[in-house]
């Protein structure tokens, strides 16, 4: 066979391989995904198709192996059997009309009743939050139970681990849970596995991308919950991993970057959701059952009591949860809704709810970064910015050098939600997330002082000022908000 010969059979056997990738992603790869998912994905494989079945067979489930999904759905179960007549919620105060249908829909996708009785208080500074955490571990008596998605053993974070370790040796059960990808990526992550093994404490990673040792699965699925609960007593969570807040990257201390974030730190009942969480993940990592530890804390009979519902999410349930609760509160509202998030990248659903809103004479507001620590969501960020202020949200840039990376919003004088999970698609579909609705008069006020203190230190992004960006920039934002519905 002559060389001509060759490379003629060579191109025909490649065309007709490109063409059946085109046939065949144009049956698989709109199954059970959104269009705007669907259509990124076979531009994706049309344009560069070898390259675009690679990375869709390495990222393009968003599902955790099948059985994890069922660990999951056990411990559902095993959450509603265990939680069942803990509610103790009293309606002293009117509840909004809308307000059972929403938990109700909440219990129905993660398991987890609302619960009455509680007391919370907020925390906005940072090394204040960390400071809390360790006072509290300090004071712990049987167990503490540690789950974040970045643990990092280094000079702010010393403290916190020093008082883990006192814990152990006093007799107390230490067990930890770390994001794998995210905390290996951390300066310093061989040091803080050494600290946790010399301590004794019981750790483990949380969804192991470990091949040669049969853990694996979608590399950029992340469990991104942060919570800490001593004795199932006292609790927290909120936005903050447990590292520097310039996370030790040279870019950022470059830069100058600090992060900011909010926390809540929580006592009453809703301690043992939280509790119940941190079950759910230690079997998922573990396969061991810590049923004797899901135990309830008497109310707080004391003050301003709150009610709580604990609502966990990601690829292991069947819904996008935190995005189902977070569209039933925006079309819910009557009179405000005030938005924080660090990664702002809604999708369709989102973007109609919240424009929906301002429609409807709701005032809207949204406090963002004035800078980004993530170039392609930033940017991705930015390409809905027009629409937004089309539509009528004020949208609040924190100045820099600070990343506001706290997660929460408010929904008129009634509810507040705080959490882990971000506005945007990773969070609704790819990272196992954590968010706290919260009903109490005195817990939304809280939320609006630490809201007036953002907007003391933003400035108000105008539409003026919008269209004077450049075209380059405008193309970077556009580009990128392409990429973001490859999930």
């Amino acid at each position: 066979m002559d060389s001509a010969t060759f490379t003629a059979i060579l191109v025909i056997v490649l065309l007709v391989i490109d063409f059946i990738i085109r046939i065949v992603a144009i049956i698989v790869v709109p199954r059970n995904r959104r269009p705007s998912s669907a259509t990124a994905w076979l531009l994706a494989i049309y344009f560069i198709p070898y390259l675009g079945v690679l990375f869709f067979l390495l990222i393009g489930s968003y599902k955790l192996p099948k059985r994890r999904r069922e660990k999951q759905e056990e411990i559902n179960r095993f959450i509603l059997d265990s939680t069942h007549g803990m509610e103790r919620v009293r309606k002293d105060h009117p509840w909004p009309p809308w307000l059972e249908s929403v938990v109700q829909l909440n219990r129905n996708l993660g398991s987890m009743p609302l619960v009455g009785g509680n007391t919370a208080s907020l925390i906005g500074d940072y090394q204040g939050s960390l400071d809390a955490m360790t006072a509290a571990i300090a004071g712990a008596r049987r167990y503490v139970h540690v789950e974040f998605y970045i643990l990092s053993l280094d000079k702010t974070t010393a403290p916190f681990f020093d008082a883990l370790e006192a814990a152990v040796a006093r007799g107390v059960v230490v067990r930890v849970l770390l994001d794998h990808v995210a905390s290996m990526r951390s300066k310093g992550y061989k040091k803080t596995i050494r600290r946790l093994e010399t301590m004794g404490a019981q750790w483990h990673l949380m969804l192991p991308v470990q091949p040669l040792k049969g853990k694996y699965q979608r590399p950029d699925l992340r469990n991104h919950r942060k919570l800490l609960v001593v004795d199932g007593d006292l609790g927290f969570t909120g936005s903050q991993n447990v590292i520097d807040r310039s996370y030790n990257k040279r870019s950022n201390l470059r830069r100058g970057l600090k992060w900011k974030e909010l926390m809540t730190r929580l006592e009453g009942p809703i301690v043992a959701g939280l509790n119940a969480i941190f079950i759910t993940d230690w079997y998922a990592e573990t396969d061991e059952l810590l049923g004797r530890e899901v135990e309830i804390a008497d109310e707080i009979e004391h003050g301003d009591t709150i009610d709580c519902q604990v609502v966990p999410s990601g690829p292991g349930f069947k819904g996008e949860n935190n995005l189902r609760l977070f569209l039933a509160l925006l079309y819910y509202a009557q009179e405000r809704i005030v938005i924080t998030s660090p990664y702002f990248v809604p999708d369709e659903s989102m973007l109609m709810a919240i424009t929906t809103a301002v429609g409807r004479g709701l005032k809207v507001e949204l406090f963002v970064s004035e800078i980004g620590d993530q170039a392609l969501v930033y940017h991705a960020q930015r390409s809905y910015y027009e629409a937004l202020l089309n539509a009528g949200v004020t949208i609040w840039m924190y100045k820099k050098p600070y990343i506001l990376h706290a997660k929460h919003f408010s929904i008129d004088d009634d509810v507040a939600v705080i959490g882990t999970s971000n506005m945007d698609m990773r969070s609704f579909q790819l990272n196992m997330e954590l968010s706290l609705m919260v009903r109490g008069h005195s817990f939304v006020e809280a939320m609006r002082e630490v809201e007036d203190g953002y907007r003391r230190d933003s400035r108000q992004l105008t539409m003026e000022e919008w269209e004077k960006r450049s075209l380059w920039k405008t193309t970077l934002d556009n580009l990128a908000r392409l990429t973001s519905a490859l999930q």
